[in-house]
């Protein structure tokens, strides 16, 4: 069956992770997918370990799929090769800076005269209506300056960015999302257009979901972030021998909890059936939930919450995940023959189409 995106050519010119991620994911959902790199290659070509020089473990992660195209963009005969792409093209993708792009006469106002059929779409660390347009950014910056190393504060830790690439990430889902929005308008009316996928605009967003929190109202109603996730006692639990996630989240979550382990005491409070008293304690539930799982093993306590329907899981590690019997069944690892690398494991879309 051929893919939802099986009749689009996209052009990656983006670097790193953000773009390249995002064009990985296009390719997932079948487009045909051409990176251009320069003289030099992408620089995460060099990150990680591999099996041979400039063929990274995370590069291959976010290009899988693609062909691979290295051009001098500042050499007018191999800019020309790249013309030629952009008029057949239907997305061009780069996360340079848009001052950059426009010193190498590659800015959407020429691109898409040359194709006014193009999806243009361009991630940048900052809107270009604001100051910040020409400021650099990465991963740690934009975690950083969104406010999410602050969040860790606020659970008693010092400020720290997450154990993964996660402003880069989300940025390239956004970016996807945006990329087939203007596909589904092209559709309509013929015409391409200029998508502009900001880095920090996209993240501050995302946060404020629920960390808006009080500041949503004027005047405000409390303070800024969600209590749930901020508070200390949410997190993996210690068990007699490894640790649990457990997640009661209703009122009969808990009081079903609280009645496996033997504290009737605690199942009948009344606040547990009101969301909004059970919200104000939720610090005293989740500690008590933590003195209670050390008395038995992860096992067992996985055996009898998975028996009451209670959300829960092992805390497994990528190790593990390449091992479970899910992840098996469904295919998501799979082992390839790379054209160059040899056999390699790579991972095929989770979305999967009927």
């Amino acid at each position: 069956m051929a893919g939802p995106l099986d009749t689009i050519r996209v052009l990656d010119l983006s670097t790193v992770i953000a773009g390249p991620y995002a064009g990985r994911i296009l390719s997932d959902l079948s487009a045909q997918v051409t990176k251009i790199e320069g003289p030099g290659g992408d620089i995460m070509r060099a990150a990680g370990p591999a099996r041979s020089p400039g063929m990274g473990a995370a590069y291959l992660g976010c290009n899988a799929g693609k062909q691979t195209l290295h051009l001098d963009l500042k050499d007018p005969a191999q800019r020309a090769v790249l013309l030629e792409m952009v008029a057949e093209a239907d997305v061009l993708l780069h996360n340079m800076r848009m001052a950059a792009a426009l010193r190498l006469n590659l800015g959407p106002q020429e691109l898409r005269a040359l194709n006014p059929r193009l999806v243009y779409c361009i991630i940048v660390g900052y809107g270009q209506d604001g100051p910040y347009r020409d400021r650099p950014a990465y991963d740690d910056v934009i975690q950083a300056e969104a406010g999410w190393a602050e969040l860790h504060a606020r659970t008693g830790d010092a400020p720290r960015y997450a154990p993964t690439i996660a402003a880069d990430k989300i940025t390239a889902l956004y970016a996807v999302a945006a990329i087939n929005a203007a596909l589904v308008a092209r559709a309509a009316t013929g015409v391409g257009a200029t998508v502009e996928v900001p880095m920090f605009e996209i993240m501050a967003s995302f946060l404020a979901v629920e960390h808006l929190a009080g500041l949503t109202f004027v005047p405000p109603q409390g303070t800024s972030g969600y209590e749930r996730v901020l508070s200390p006692h949410p997190r993996p639990y210690r068990t007699a021998d490894g640790f649990i996630c457990v997640m009661p989240y209703s009122g009969r979550h808990w009081r079903t909890v609280f009645t496996a382990i033997g504290r009737d005491d605690w199942a009948n409070d009344p606040d547990l059936m009101s969301d909004a008293a059970r919200a104000a304690m939720v610090g005293t539930l989740y500690a008590r939930l933590d003195a209670c799982l050390p008395a038995r093993s992860t096992a067992d306590w996985l055996d009898l919450l998975r028996g009451l329907d209670i959300p829960c899981a092992p805390v497994n590690g990528m190790d593990a995940l390449l091992e479970d019997a899910h992840l098996k069944a469904v295919g998501l690892f799979r082992q390839v023959e790379h054209p160059t690398e040899g056999a390699i494991l790579t991972v095929r879309s989770p979305i999967r189409y009927g």
